[in-house]
């Protein structure tokens, strides 16, 4: 539930006629969605998440019921289309039935009762999403009551789908190109590694043809939406925990019922791309909202104009209130579709809301507790040096021991393929260079500022560059103007904290450079040398990278692989 005093539109933003979406015409709206069981928005999944997740089921099909790559693909595909693009399943899934009667793949019963079964199910849950799209669209018109307004961006360049067709192509693009080199390092030569790099190859394929209807579709949608005057309704806006927009009804101040959320681009950023640099507005701006995405509490609602009859699968213009007071309106558009909240996901969405709203106010209430003991116990120092701690040090010890540990597995199987070698030895180079970053990182404080010390080399952050410090989970995170950040990640200690009263290192060095940035009198008042503000560590990855070469190439040797 959100407390918080709602942004106000000014009336010029508003378009003559403009009539409120109530909670009652939204009931109708609601009531359209399709039923509960079919993935409209798969609760807790993102996109990628479920992609991923999609890739694994297919190639255990493969692996474990001997289905060919190409049928094991096309239905790992199907799952991901079935909540993202029910547009492609009307033409795949026949195609999946046709293919699997003309080719009748071994095990013959059990391929084709799976192909039919998953063939009637797609069919289903694409017609009966498809047409509560029309149900939905025709119920948002309804409650517009006629009234029609021009896009505020109707005479803008139009990028949309512009990435995603990119993304398409250079995923097909690199498919093609990956052919000869899994070949090259071995993946071809057992039956195994064969029936892999197909299933990969052409479930990635897949993929890349999706993203690239999608974009098409996309871009398809978005100029239909402005080649004349479309309803507008009044709702209410905030962003949810990606950043999407979350649009409720006109009189939902307590933001209990999102109807369907949106990822959008600010027009007139989407306008600047491409200019060079940027000013300073901009970066505090982007400071901003990088803050706002750390922030995990419910945002304030805003009241906004939505342009364009919301569906499953819309494209939409919204013109909202400010996030600050006082500053003009911000219109934005979708860059992707639409996509409903039924009420499971509802439910479960509040429950996440009011459990990650326990959280940050703990944490927040934690952080201001130490901060005020520092602002109190702080004593004034030429220079003020933080280095890597225990916790560090035990995370960067086991960190080797599983790779020690994972070399031994992988370079000493004899059965072992090659390109699961190749894996591992870049996996070992990442940790070999990550190893110096979690023993020797250091923080100095001196009267000019924070120095940080990086692979690369020192950073310089003058105190009124400090934008904040704080720990988050695993992480320490220190945020400077520009939208610039270094961390250093280890163990996170929640539990012990809450039970036993303990601080965790990374929060009293929180709460200390918070406490100099609060009150300038607590910062050190001398400068720092260079040899107190730490060095490059690449240098010290180098001989670690040098050694795990070696250690692999002893373990290759000793099991005969070469």
């Amino acid at each position: 539930m959100n407390t918080d005093v709602r942004r106000t539109l000014p009336a010029t933003a508003i378009p003559d006629g403009c009539l409120p979406w109530s909670t009652e015409q939204t009931r109708r709206w609601t009531r359209e969605l399709p039923p509960g069981w079919i993935p409209v928005r798969w609760v807790g999944l993102s996109i990628f998440q479920l992609v991923w997740l999609m890739g694994a089921l297919a190639a255990l099909g493969l692996n474990w019921a001997g289905v060919p790559p190409y049928l094991a693909a096309l239905a790992g595909l199907h799952l991901v289309w079935l909540p993202l693009r029910p547009e492609i399943v009307r033409v795949s899934a026949p195609v999946l039935a046709l293919v699997t009667v003309a080719v009748r793949p071994e095990p013959v019963l059990p391929v084709l009762v799976g192909a039919f079964l998953l063939t009637a199910v797609s069919l289903t849950v694409s017609e009966l999403r498809l047409r509560a799209r029309r149900r939905q669209r025709e119920a948002a018109v309804a409650a517009a009551g006629g009234v029609t307004a021009v896009l505020p961006d109707a005479d803008q360049p139009l990028g949309r789908g512009r990435l995603l067709s990119g993304l398409g192509i250079a995923l097909i693009v690199l498919v093609a190109a990956g052919v000869p080199v899994t070949a090259a390092i071995g993946m071809w030569d057992t039956s195994e590694g064969r029936r892999f790099v197909a299933l990969a190859g052409l479930y990635a394929t897949g993929l890349g043809v999706t993203a690239l209807l999608s974009g098409v579709l996309g871009r398809r949608r978005a100029v239909a939406l402005r080649a004349a005057p479309v309803p507008v309704l009044r709702v209410l806006v905030r962003e949810d925990r990606r950043v999407d927009a979350e649009v409720y009804a006109a009189d939902d101040v307590a933001g209990l019922r999102p109807l369907f959320t949106v990822a959008t681009v600010r027009l007139d950023l989407e306008a600047d791309r491409g200019e060079d640099g940027g000013t300073a507005d901009d970066e505090a701006e982007l400071d901003d909202f990088l803050e706002e995405l750390d922030d995990k509490r419910p945002k304030p609602l805003r009241e906004a104009v939505l342009y364009g009859a919301p569906y499953d699968g819309a494209e939409v213009v919204l013109v909202s209130a400010a996030r600050k007071p006082g500053d003009p309106p911000v219109a934005e558009r979708s860059t992707g579709p639409a996509r409903p909240l039924p009420a499971v996901a509802v439910r479960w969405r509040l429950r996440v809301a009011k459990r990650q709203a326990a959280w940050t106010a703990a944490d927040d209430e934690r952080h201001r507790g130490l901060v005020a003991a520092a602002l109190l116990t702080t004593e004034t120092v030429p220079v003020r040096r933080w280095r890597a701690g225990a916790l560090d040090r035990l995370s960067a010890f086991l960190m080797v021991l599983a790779g020690v540990f994972l070399c031994w597995m992988v370079f000493t199987d004899r059965d072992g393929d090659l390109w699961q070698q190749f894996v591992c030895f870049l996996g070992g180079l990442y940790g070999a260079f990550r190893i110096p970053v979690k023993l020797c990182w250091r923080i100095t404080a001196d009267r000019t500022g924070v120095w940080l010390n990086s692979l690369r080399g020192t950073t310089h952050i003058p105190w009124d560059d400090v934008r904040s410090v704080r720990r988050q989970v695993f992480e320490l995170r220190l945020r400077w103007r520009g939208g610039e950040s270094w961390a250093v990640s280890t163990f996170s200690w929640t539990w012990c904290q809450r039970r036993f009263g303990l601080t965790h290192p990374y929060d009293a060095l929180a709460a200390e450079l918070s406490a100099m940035q609060a009150d300038p009198a607590l910062r050190p008042t001398g400068d720092s040398e260079e040899r107190e503000r730490g060095r490059p560590l690449w240098p010290l990855g180098v001989p670690l990278a040098v050694l795990w070469v070696a250690g692999a190439l002893v373990a290759l040797v000793s099991s005969g692989g070469w």
